[in-house]
């Protein structure tokens, strides 16, 4: 017996080291306190630092980017690599499990997040660290944060289960899109696989909040009909006081008519409900309604009407009725003339039957047309991936084009099943490969190319000045010179050899397409482009659709409907109300500098 027990307390014994090693692998690593000059040592408590802007500062010598913090490009030969630059010529894969964790904040405004991921056991034995980075799609912000092992770390491949985390990331707008990015270093030159990418939505406010406490987001949730004569009468709860909505529209639409109505409550009548009417809508026609704030971008809420009609007969006095003695005999001579009708129309079967052959071919045609254009194609589910689309701008026309042009990159991405590849959504790689580098790059791996044109485009010289208009729209947009926005003048040449060289072999011009705002000209189209197809934006979205994934608007007995890419259609969304909003603004712009043109030359 005492054998037995001696055996079990060794093995006991045996397995405490494997316990203890497993505890620290599944536990989430957190960033510590610790300098540049620890790290650069490899002194003990410095296996998983957080590296400060005043530490690259300090140890480089020259002030990062606000926005970028602590990142700098090649943070490992900059930061690690003068001891022992073997240290940083190893490959280390993309990290692996990236996930987004939303935090308690007090601010009702927005968001804060924290990023967490696992280590790929590919090269983890000469992993140096990490740099995650933060953009919002559609916008400028950016964020980075830089972490750092000391020198003498070399972790073994059972650590590829640890989950590593990143300091917080506070103040993200409410219901809006952003994507990180998570970099495993060092990052070898020709290297593709370092990072891993992963775009999310922060929460909206009323998801945060509560509905009544979020002005942009309310929406009336109560709505009631009442039909009075051929008019409706429509009652809604109005918007909490707090949020001072003041107005309110209404839009109705049916059959390509439409019917807009401002709405002024008067708050000392009834503060929690207003009614409104509706008139000259036609009977027997389905109308679809929508009430929402008078606010830019309001949330608006859709409900059906449909004005029935009303047969009102007159009641007869008790004097003037018919009494029953007299309907029997009516009815009985009702019944014999139908009889009698029936026993004709017998007769004259055949002769109906000559009448019905003699319906004319094209009555049947113009039925059968009028029915199949009833028939709706459905995509293609064969495309594993998204296709993928790059474009290209000019930002010489002002900060106002440049919105315009994110706005319809966010529109694609969110609602048209599009992976967008924009400059300004990328700007830490644009900032190590160069603007030349990375639009070849990106020209080589994106499906499509798109190409926004415009007076800027047109008139841009061949070797733009770094010192020009450029800056100083980038510095309107708070991105500052050292970051570039535009770069349609110096990939439209490289676009253009693409483009004769396919003419000359006969191949595919798909991949590249030229597009224009509605405030735009066909005329600001290069001449380079002149061979691709041509849009005009927002009326060609559907065309751009059919574009990207290969499919037909049109075909005998069908066609493509998508409601939310529709030249109506797209305005019901936020992204497309803002993409609507931003080249109307852009217009505005445009104008106004024509005008203040035309006055300085008079």
């Amino acid at each position: 017996m005492w054998k037995e027990a001696l055996v079990l307390c060794q093995l006991l014994t045996l397995g405490r080291p494997l316990w203890a090693q497993e505890d620290p692998a599944t536990a989430a690593v957190t960033p510590q306190d610790c300098n540049l000059e620890c790290v650069r040592q490899g002194g003990p408590g410095c296996e998983y630092c957080r590296i400060t802007r005043a530490d690259v500062e300090k140890t480089l010598g020259f002030r990062s980017i606000e926005a970028f913090g602590s990142c700098v490009p090649w943070p490992c030969f900059e930061l690690l690599g003068e001891e022992d630059p073997e240290v940083c010529q190893h490959y280390v894969h993309a990290p692996n499990d990236v996930t987004v964790e939303v935090l308690h904040d007090q601010n009702p405004k927005s968001d804060t997040i924290v990023v967490s991921w696992k280590p790929s056991y590919y090269g983890i034995a000469f992993l140096r660290g990490f740099q995650v980075s933060l953009q919002a799609l559609g916008g400028s912000y950016v964020a980075c944060q830089l972490f750092l092992f000391h020198r003498n770390l070399s972790l073994p491949a059972s650590h590829a289960e640890r989950v590593y985390k990143s300091d917080p990331f506070p103040g993200l707008s409410l219901g809006s899109q952003y994507a990180v990015t998570v970099m495993a270093l060092p990052v070898p030159e020709q290297w593709e696989r370092f990072y891993h990418s992963k775009i999310f939505s922060t929460r909206s406010c009323a998801e945060k909040n509560g509905l009544e406490k979020c002005k942009k987001d309310w929406y009336p949730e109560h709505i009631e009909l009442q039909q009075k004569g051929t008019d409706i009468i429509v009652t809604f709860n109005l918007a909490p006081p707090s949020l001072d909505i003041r107005g309110y529209f209404s839009l109705c639409y049916a059959k390509g008519m439409k019917k807009y109505m401002d709405i002024k409550p008067n708050p000392t009548k009834n503060k929690t409900h207003h009614s409104y009417q509706l008139h000259g809508l036609q009977e027997g026609t389905n109308y679809t309604c929508e009430i929402a704030a008078d606010l830019v971008d309001a949330v608006r809420k859709k409900f059906s009407v449909r004005v029935i009609h009303l047969q009102q007969e007159a009641a007869l006095p008790l004097t003037t009725r018919p009494s029953l003695a007299l309907m029997i005999p009516l009815g009985l001579a009702l019944v014999a003339m139908f009889v009698i009708l029936l026993a004709v129309l017998t007769r004259r079967r055949p002769n109906l039957w000559m009448k019905k052959l003699e319906i004319k071919p094209d009555i049947i045609e113009q039925h059968q047309e009028r029915s199949t254009q009833q028939e709706v194609m459905s995509l293609p589910s064969n495309r594993l991936t998204p296709p993928r689309l790059l474009i290209c701008y000019c930002s010489r026309d002002g900060p106002a084009h440049v919105r315009a042009v994110m706005q319809l990159g966010a529109f694609l991405q969110q609602h048209m099943a599009t992976q967008v590849c924009l400059d300004l959504w990328d700007s830490l790689s644009l900032a190590e490969e160069g603007t030349m580098g990375w639009h070849c790059r990106r020209i080589r791996e994106s499906d499509f190319v798109l190409v926004i044109c415009s007076r800027g485009l047109r008139s841009q010289p061949s070797h733009p000045d770094p010192e020009g208009d450029e800056e100083e729209a980038d510095e309107e947009l708070g991105w500052g010179s050292n970051t570039s926005s535009s770069a349609a003048a110096a990939a439209i040449p490289l676009i253009g050899e693409e483009v004769g060289r396919a003419k000359a072999r006969g191949q595919d011009l798909s991949k590249y397409m030229a597009a224009v705002f509605e405030y735009s000209e066909e005329t600001d189209i290069p001449a380079e482009l002149g061979l691709v197809a041509h849009y005009t934006l927002t009326r060609d979205l559907p065309l751009l659709f059919s574009h990207l994934h290969g499919v037909a608007l049109h075909r005998p007995g069908g066609y493509l409907k998508i409601e939310h890419i529709s030249e109506e259609g797209f305005t019901k969304l936020p992204a497309g109300a803002a993409l609507q909003w931003a080249i109307c603004e852009a217009g505005m712009v445009l104008r106004e500098k024509e005008h203040h043109s035309v006055e300085g030359g008079d």
